[in-house]
């Protein structure tokens, strides 16, 4: 059972297997989170008044939200920590990983598809991870912890996995 808050990850291994692990929490985070009433409701209010079926709208709204409404901050320092996405919502604030996970909630709260993508640049095997959502038949960049816009994708990776909600 996945804790209803925070889960501090201090014993995952390092590289690609803790990314791993890493991912599948965040994924079983999303799940819990996206049957959650307050994730729900806060997704039905984000694309209220939107025309039926404007899938591609929805998923603007909720990245128009997770990008300007949930504030950007580092996790503790040297400790990976996940929130749920209510917490997110609460607080108001969290790194890329809970933004994410608060994104993957809200999109898989109103039905739609996503994923997460670990990135890695440089020489840092696994340093950020975002969301992916399908639209049609295509994945779609869900960044939301740079001032960019829906679709867009981080260039330049030197390393990616990708976990599918």
């Amino acid at each position: 059972m996945i804790p209803r808050t925070t889960t501090q990850l201090r014993d995952i291994a390092a590289g690609p297997q803790g990314t791993y692990a890493t991912l599948m929490l965040m994924r079983a985070l999303a799940k819990q989170g996206k049957t959650a009433m307050p994730v729900r409701a806060l997704a039905l209010s984000l694309v209220s008044g939107l025309k039926q079926k404007d899938y591609l709208g929805e998923a603007k709204r909720v990245h128009a939200y997770v990008r300007d409404h949930i504030r950007y901050v580092r996790d503790v320092d040297g400790v990976e920590t996940l929130h749920t996405p209510e917490k997110v919502i609460e607080y108001g604030q969290g790194d890329c990983d809970d933004k994410s996970i608060l994104a993957a909630a809200l999109l898989g709260a109103i039905g739609h598809k996503t994923r997460f993508v670990a990135m890695g640049f440089g020489n840092k095997q696994f340093s950020h991870v975002y969301v992916e959502t399908r639209v049609g038949n295509k994945w779609v960049g869900f960044e939301t912890t740079e001032p960019v816009n829906f679709g867009w994708h981080p260039s330049g990776a030197t390393s990616r996995m990708v976990v599918n909600n």
